[in-house]
């Protein structure tokens, strides 16, 4: 399993770790609606899922923010952003910054997805800060898990593989 920290603290991740070339694993969070959603509602597109630890802090608006416009342009791409925030957090979040071209999901119900992708954290039922591109086969295809939950990821590396991917 991946080495994260959470504000310099070593944390515990549950579940499986993903890597580049695994089938990508399934799994069901909830939209803003608590409608659930699962990978195969984008079957066929390229998937960016960016996973943040409360999208009310800075480093994740500002994450989410990023991707909702590096992804503006490239064609058959579904971004989704993952947190244990409600969705009804989410939703507020997401009008009051115009966000339109993420998808803001919440796994606080089940830890579906934190538990398929290895990064729930054991010790504050939060996810680690993560990337995954999955291509339109279903096939993992980037893989980052940021090693301290306090840092941003490499948005680059993540929309080269997005790019790579289409």
């Amino acid at each position: 399993m991946a080495n994260i920290t959470f504000k310099s603290n070593p944390v515990t991740l549950l579940g499986q770790e993903v890597k580049v070339g695994d089938s990508a694993p399934n799994f069901t969070v909830l939209a803003n609606d608590l409608s659930p959603v699962t990978l195969d509602d984008s079957k066929g597109s390229v998937r960016l899922v960016s996973v943040v630890p409360s999208i009310d802090t800075g480093v994740c608006d500002a994450q989410t923010r990023r991707f909702n416009e590096e992804t503006a342009g490239l064609g058959n791409t579904k971004v989704l952003t993952v947190s244990m925030d409600l969705p009804f957090a989410q939703k507020r979040w997401c009008g009051a910054n115009g966000i339109e071209n993420v998808q803001t999901v919440s796994d606080h119900r089940d830890a579906s997805f934190g538990e398929a992708y290895g990064v729930l954290i054991q010790e504050l039922r939060l996810l680690a800060r993560a990337v995954f591109v999955i291509d339109s086969n279903d096939k993992v295809t980037y893989v980052e898990y940021v090693s301290e939950a306090t840092n941003h990821p490499d948005y680059e590396a993540a929309i080269s593989a997005v790019k790579a991917a289409q």
